[in-house]
């Protein structure tokens, strides 16, 4: 007999685990309800090209990809971004402006294993669609931030690291980095949390060509670790004062929202992928034991892109590996252990009709219940009680079903007491 497991990388959810995943998952739709976010979803399978024409053909090795019955080059899904852009430009004449969307994807990569990141994971996606105003931003990173205060997370647990790309370009720019090597640059100091400033300093300069008095300059704007002293440094220069207001009024509406303590200003966060044209924003927990939590901001350019529709646009994804880690770390877990809110006991098959009827009458009435398929001891009856949780045992003997009553245990506290069988059901 052959012992099959599941493949590296993906996941059985037994029920322990996938009241866990439905835990998070209850959070990320109440908030999206809260935020008025609408729900969407799409394939799972999506031709091959709607990924190489954001990311390049390099993303090709990254993704469970192959050829179908019909010839046509597809992938599932590695993300959930191409999709939206697909969906909202095939429509997008028809929905009022912003548009306010959310999806709960499971989605596919072929990377190695470590902790956090796995070859498949579900992950929340918000977009605003429709709306350039950088208080949309302010509203999306509150909403990422909200999500992990429902779960029970504070500042103490978690940071948004917020930037600009916009911002970065003009610092850049005034160092002296030439346009054309921008986006090498981007993605060269993105890597400064794990390269010292030495190796940052001989890659602008050999990989970007820049001079070594550019690679200093560049590395003198990451020195400056907090806004106002970026503003103070920068504030005065050709094109930089423009980006720094936009900032300032993103920081000035989440102080408004009172959700300052959570956020800080932080350049070094470039989020690598070459579509994001605006403000940028990763969230991560305080101990820096985990990968981003989130990670997300505005790419204006890419439904223009994809779908041909010039509309600008903003999104985050949120994955349930590395949450479900930290809410593990923080023992924030619930007891994935289910209530049952009644067990039916009975004396013998003679009560087996009555029993049946009481969990009809009870489930109408929304309740969960169960009771044993087979005659059982009165002990065992119990013992089944306790090991499904019941919060409450009616115990049906000859006497009670003379009376037309049952005996109603309340497992907590011990108290019994005696009901009409037709009142069991009512509130």
């Amino acid at each position: 007999m052959s012992n099959f497991n599941a493949l590296p990388g993906f996941r059985d959810f037994f029920p322990d685990d996938l009241a866990v995943r439905t835990h998070v998952m209850r959070a990320w739709r109440d908030v999206a309800r809260r935020y008025g976010f609408h729900e969407y979803d799409g394939p799972p399978l999506e031709p091959l090209e709607l990924y190489t024409e954001k990311s390049g053909p390099e993303i090709v090795q990254q993704l469970y990809n192959f050829t179908d019955k019909g010839g046509r080059e597809i992938t599932l899904r590695p993300e959930m971004t191409p999709t939206l852009a697909r969906m909202a430009g095939a429509r997008a004449g028809g929905f009022r402006k912003p548009m306010k969307w959310f999806s709960v994807p499971q989605l596919f990569r072929y990377e190695r294993q470590q902790r956090g990141r796995l070859r498949e994971h579900f992950q929340l996606n918000f977009d605003i669609i429709g709306e350039e105003d950088v208080a949309a931003d302010a509203e999306l990173l509150a909403a990422a931030i909200d999500i992990l205060r429902t779960l029970g997370l504070t500042a103490q647990d978690f940071v948004a690291r917020v930037s600009d790309r916009r911002l970065l370009r003009a610092l850049l720019l005034d160092a002296g980095v030439p346009e054309d090597q921008l986006t090498l640059a981007y993605n060269i100091v993105d890597k400064l949390e794990r390269e010292t400033p030495e190796a940052i300093a001989a890659r602008l300069t050999g990989e970007a060509g820049v001079p070594a008095g550019v690679a200093a300059a560049v590395l003198a704007i990451f020195q400056h670790t907090d806004f106002a002293a970026v503003t103070q440094e920068y504030g005065g220069r050709p094109g930089i004062a423009p980006e720094l207001e936009r900032m300032e009024r993103c920081f000035g509406f989440l102080r408004d929202m009172g959700l300052s303590d959570f956020v800080r200003f932080d350049l070094t966060v470039v989020r690598g992928l070459a579509y994001y044209t605006g403000i940028v924003f990763e969230l991560f927990d305080t101990r820096g034991e985990l990968r981003a939590i989130c990670g997300g901001g505005r790419y204006d350019d890419l439904l223009k892109r994809i779908a041909g529709v010039d509309l600008p646009a903003l999104g985050f994804g949120m994955g349930d590996v590395v949450l479900t880690e930290l809410l593990r770390d923080r023992k924030l877990l619930p007891d994935p252990k289910p209530v049952l809110d009644f067990y039916l006991a009975a004396a013998g098959p003679e009560q087996r009709g009555a029993v049946l009827a009481m969990a009809h009458r009870l489930r109408d009435a929304g309740h969960s219940v169960e009771y044993s398929f087979v005659e059982a001891g009165r002990n065992r009856q119990f013992k089944n009680a306790s090991a499904l949780n019941a919060r409450r045992v009616a115990w049906l003997g000859p006497d009670e079903a003379a009376a037309g009553e049952v005996l109603v245990r309340d497992t907590g506290s011990g108290e019994e007491r005696r009901i009409p069988l037709a009142e069991l059901a009512r509130p």
